[in-house]
Formats: C-alpha cells, structure tokens, sequence
C-alpha cells in the first residue's frame, strides 16, 4: 500500500511538473515573440539611419558614379620628435561622385574650377600626418575619411561619396 501511495505521489508531482512547465513555456514564448519583434524594430531603425547617414553612398550604382581625379600632389609631412629630415607624401587622390544626387547638377559641373579648395583640404589632411603614420593603410583609410569630411564640409553637401587614394608614396 505505501509503494502505491508513494507512487501515486510521484505520478502526481510529475503531472502537476509538467503542467507548470507547459505553462512556463508559454509565458516565455509569447515574452521571446515580443522581443524578438521589438529588437527587429530597432534593427530596421538603425539600419534606416545608418543609410541616411552615408546619404545611400552603399547604394550608388557604378552606372551612377563619376569618379573625378585630382591631380598628383606633393605634401610636406609633420615631423617626427628627434627627425631632422623633411618627409614629403606625393599623393593622388580621387573623388567618387553621385551623378544622381540632387546636388550634383549645380556642384558637380564645376568641380574643376573649384579643384584649388578641394586641394587645400587634402594639403590640411595630409600635411596633419607623420611619414611613419601616413604609411600605414587603416591611417591612409582614416585621411581619405577626414578629406570627404571636410571637402562635404565645403560644398554643405553629400555629392561627393567617396574618397580614395589612387596612388600614394611616403618619402
């Protein structure tokens, strides 16, 4: 008689054990759709923001860009603490263009007249680095970044996507 009660027992903790998990599991699943959908909302914003950041620079096809070369340039580097010799960085650089940009029609026409400012700009960059610096490739990446910075800075315009290096030799 005792193992049968003692059985009857067990048998009914077991069943009250999984009435309780199935009730949990539906709490926690319902909770995990919530979130789930919460943290797809945010992911969609922020995908949304990071695009209107960059003004769609991702999605401006190759058909839709025009890539205008600035000519090759030689700037004087900072100097390096107990370096008496001038380093010089002779630096081509070309700029990526949106022909789709609302901006384009009245800016880009006339980059050529204004290449003098957009030199400028490259001559602060550069001319802010070390020889040793300007050698690495993520500190060339972080100038071409400071370049579109301040060139978009100069035009109050996003028409100039990109920025790179198409030949760059330190001296």
């Amino acid at each position: 008689m005792k193992k049968n009660l003692l059985s009857l027992i067990i048998l009914s903790l077991l069943v009250v054990n999984i009435v309780l998990t199935a009730v949990m599991l539906i709490s926690v699943l319902s909770t995990n759709k919530k979130t789930a959908a919460v943290v797809t909302d945010i992911a969609s914003i922020l995908q949304l923001e990071l695009n209107d950041s960059v003004d769609g620079a991702g999605a401006v096809s190759i058909a839709d860009t025009e890539v205008h070369a600035i000519a090759e340039q030689t700037i004087s580097l900072e100097k390096e603490e107990g370096d008496a010799k001038d380093h010089f960085a002779v630096v081509s650089v070309s700029l990526s263009i949106n022909m789709k940009h609302d901006d384009y029609a009245s800016y880009g026409t006339d980059l050529a007249n204004k290449e003098d400012l957009i030199k400028s700009e490259i001559i602060t960059v550069v001319s802010s680095y070390t020889a040793t610096e300007a050698r690495l490739p993520e500190v060339q990446a972080k100038m071409c970044e400071e370049i579109l910075e301040r060139i978009q800075n100069l035009y109050g315009s996003t028409f100039i996507y990109k920025v790179t290096f198409s030949n760059i030799i330190v001296q």
